[in-house]
């Protein structure tokens, strides 16, 4: 694929309406529909260099993030083409209900803004969802909700703090460390 030439029009709009079925379906919760856009479903979180591979594995990111935000949405706020790529910027947000990881629910929402990358194959597959965010923006916003003048939201905030860092040393990914600089560059 010649990084320096876009596809048709016609292609750029197939892809993005592919991205906002993905989107909507998301939000519905739809897993069915959503893991439908992928021949094989592939995540990439980037901010805790974790991919999720497959079915069982994308389902299971799903299931996790929709106890924890069991609301959670996206206001989007551009898109963006490339080559390869349908890149999207966007707002998540979501009111934190249940664990995250290690962490507590705190009942407090969130919104962050995000970009995620929609990757396609020289097929028009969608192949990879590679997401950006900053993780400490998601838990200032969690913790900012904890009565911190109580004996129970400074419990809270032991326990937050020690689910972080529990979810803290886990080892990157491999697949994320790997990485090959282009050989057609200058």
């Amino acid at each position: 694929m010649n990084r320096f030439a876009l596809p048709p029009e016609s292609v750029l709009r197939a892809r993005e309406k592919l991205v906002l079925d993905h989107f909507h379906d998301e939000v519905a919760q739809d897993w069915d529909a959503t893991l439908s856009t992928f021949p094989h479903p592939h995540y990439e979180l980037i901010a805790m260099m974790r991919v999720h591979d497959g079915d069982a594995e994308v389902r299971g990111y799903y299931d996790d993030t929709r106890v924890a935000f069991p609301d959670q949405n996206h206001e989007i706020i551009a898109f963006r083409h490339s080559a390869d790529a349908v890149i999207v910027e966007f707002w998540l947000t979501g009111t934190h209900r249940g664990p995250l990881g290690r962490i507590p629910a705190t009942g407090s929402a969130h919104r962050t803004r995000m970009s995620a990358y929609f990757i396609f194959d020289e097929d028009e597959n969608l192949v990879t969802e590679r997401i950006y965010f900053d993780q400490l923006t998601i838990l200032k916003q969690l913790v900012a909700g904890v009565d911190r003048r109580r004996p129970s939201g400074l419990l809270k905030l032991a326990r937050i703090l020690r689910g972080a860092l529990g979810m803290a040393g886990a080892a990157p990914d491999p697949r994320l460390l790997d990485t090959t600089e282009p050989k057609d560059l200058g």
